[in-house]
C-alpha cells in the first residue's frame, strides 16, 4: 500500500483551518471531501506532475478540482494561518534561529510614517508646443 500523504494526526490539526462548505440547495454533484483534495494537492506538488495527470484511481477528484480547492483555500487564508501556527509552535519550542534570518522590504512591509513628499524644484512646465 502507498504511503498515506495525509495521516489522521495531520488531518486532525489541519481540518479546523479549512472553511466549512454547505451543500448547495440546488443539488448537484457532491463536493469532494477536503481531505481527499488535500491528498491530491500534496501528490501533485510532491511528484511535480501536471494537474490534469492526477490519477483518478486515487479518489481525489480531478486535477482541476484539486487546483480549484487549492486556490479557494489560498483566498480564504488557510495557508497563511497554517504558516503562522507552525511558526508559533517552532518559536515556543525555541527551534527558530533568528541569527540567520534576513528581512527586506520584499518580504516585510516597513511600518511607520511615510516620508514627506518630495517637492519639485522647478515651476510648472509650460504648454506643449508639439502637435
Amino acid at each position: 500500500m502507498a504511503k498515506l500523504l495525509v495521516t489522521d494526526k495531520l488531518w486532525d490539526r489541519l481540518d479546523p483551518l479549512f472553511p466549512k462548505h454547505e451543500p448547495s440547495p440546488l443539488g448537484g454533484a457532491p463536493r469532494i471531501e477536503d481531505r481527499k483534495c488535500l491528498t491530491g494537492i500534496l501528490f501533485v506538488l510532491k511528484t511535480g506532475i501536471p494537474w490534469e495527470d492526477l490519477p483518478q484511481e486515487m479518489g481525489c477528484g480531478s486535477g482541476m478540482t484539486c487546483w480549484r480547492r487549492l486556490k479557494e483555500w489560498h483566498e480564504a487564508g488557510v495557508w497563511q494561518k497554517l504558516h503562522q501556527i507552525l511558526l508559533d509552535e517552532l518559536e515556543e519550542a525555541h527551534k527558530i534561529d533568528f541569527s540567520r534570518a534576513a528581512v527586506d522590504s520584499g518580504s516585510v512591509r516597513a511600518e511607520g510614517e511615510r516620508p514627506a513628499q518630495t517637492l519639485r524644484i522647478e515651476g510648472n512646465w509650460g504648454v506643449s508646443t508639439m502637435s
